[in-house]
């Protein structure tokens, strides 16, 4: 039995310019952090030949083809395993529509788990490169390529996407306990609106070409964001989040709606400085940044929605359990 442990992502700044149709014209960039919650995935060989895969509901097939989970089908074709299988998911958070990169977590997880059982490890950089062969290349998903980077390297990171398809990734430079006081001024809040995030990506994709102007000021903002971080201006990072969310929503009818509006606005006029949907928008989580004396308001501004605690985490997609007989 194999268990990957791949973690989930909150994005800052430059999403959108990790697509093919703006990063091939010209550089694109994102800051990114890894957070500790978690999509697992449990790999097990089976007595009989079959393929047996486990999520919100549950497929027993006789060969790859014949499952419905795209993921999971594409990921046992590029993997070379197609027999004799189990595969089970479990996730920390709502299956689909969070906006915490849950598509590319499942994909990394499962790759990371698959070559494991075959004594074939990868890298960080092949399961993000494999990840997004699957779902850009394969699947023809509209999405761009941060996602599977972060959850796959882990870590606060700033990411670049070169022309020539090349990624690089690099570490923000903070101490232990600047990751900590930053991690105090973030606020997770789920929206109760789970959204399908391809209908907003296929519009934002589209729109690029018309928006490139608003996609240069964010790639700019991920530049900003990182060097604020890494001189301690927390506050003035808070207010470039909410400017950002101004640019975000700028790319795509259906990134905000009134009920995401009036819920910021409510956490701003209780003492949120900055925030934004964490994903392609129009629901799943709310990223707010926040003074640590004025979050208790923006509890109470915001009740009854669920606010989800979390730390950034260091460790992208790793193997916790490996036992074969």
């Amino acid at each position: 039995m194999i268990i990957t442990q791949t973690p989930l992502r909150i994005s800052f700044f430059g999403g959108g310019t990790d697509f093919a149709n703006f990063y091939r014209q010209e550089e694109g960039c994102v800051l990114s952090s890894a957070i500790d919650k978690y999509i697992y995935v449990i790999v097990k060989e089976r007595f009989d030949h079959m393929i047996r895969v486990g999520y919100t509901r549950t497929e027993l097939v006789e060969h790859p083809d014949d499952l419905q989970h795209e993921l999971v089908r594409e990921s046992l074709c590029l993997t070379g395993v197609d027999q004799k299988i189990e595969i089970d998911t479990i996730g920390d958070i709502p299956a689909t529509g969070s906006g915490l990169g849950s598509s590319s977590t499942v994909t990394v997880g499962i790759l990371n788990a698959l070559y494991t059982l075959r004594n074939l490890p990868q890298t960080h950089e092949q399961l993000a490169q494999q990840t997004c062969q699957i779902e850009i290349q394969h699947l023809q998903k509209p999405i761009g390529k941060q996602d599977q980077y972060i959850v796959a390297y882990g870590g606060l990171r700033f990411i670049r996407f070169l022309p020539d398809e090349s990624v690089e990734v690099d570490s923000v430079e903070l101490r232990e306990e600047e990751i900590r006081r930053f991690n105090e001024h973030l606020m997770l809040f789920y929206t109760n609106t789970a959204r399908r995030s391809e209908s907003v990506l296929h519009e934002q994709n589209t729109n690029i070409l018309y928006r490139m102007d608003v996609l240069r000021e964010m790639r700019a903002m991920a530049y900003q964001g990182r060097s604020l971080l890494e001189n301690g201006s927390f506050d003035d990072f808070g207010r470039l989040l909410h400017e950002g969310w101004q640019f975000k929503k700028k790319l795509a009818s259906r990134i905000s709606n009134s009920a995401i509006d009036e819920i910021y606005t409510k956490a701003c006029r209780a003492g949120a400085i900055g925030g934004k949907i964490t994903g392609a928008g129009g629901g799943g989580f709310l990223l707010l940044y926040c003074p640590h004396e004025k979050q208790p308001r923006v509890r109470r501004a915001l009740a009854p929605l669920t606010e989800l605690p979390f730390h950034l985490e260091r460790d992208g997609s790793k193997v916790i359990f490996n036992y074969r007989r």
